[in-house]
């Protein structure tokens, strides 16, 4: 038997399981956490946990804010080469 969840059952199948999905390819450790991203136990359907929608958009997000700052880093370490 499963507990009682915190999160918003599974828009796809309605099943109210659902575990918390801790690293991801896009986000870490971090992403997830950030996003209440879950994962349905029965249809394996990724979702924000406590909206139960999408988290498509946040991802986009998330990681074009990510890859900027990683390139704003190597861009003061170049220019800090070249003076």
């Amino acid at each position: 038997m499963y507990p009682i969840s915190k999160y918003v059952p599974c828009p796809q199948c309605g099943c109210p399981h659902v575990n918390e999905v801790t690293f991801t390819w896009w986000g870490g450790l971090l992403g997830p956490k950030l996003l209440s991203h879950v994962k349905c136990t029965h249809c394996h359907n990724e979702y924000n946990g406590k909206s139960g929608k999408s988290n498509q958009t946040g991802i986009l997000i998330y990681v074009a804010i990510s890859a900027l700052l990683v390139l704003g880093i190597l861009a003061i370490g170049f220019l800090g080469q070249l003076g």
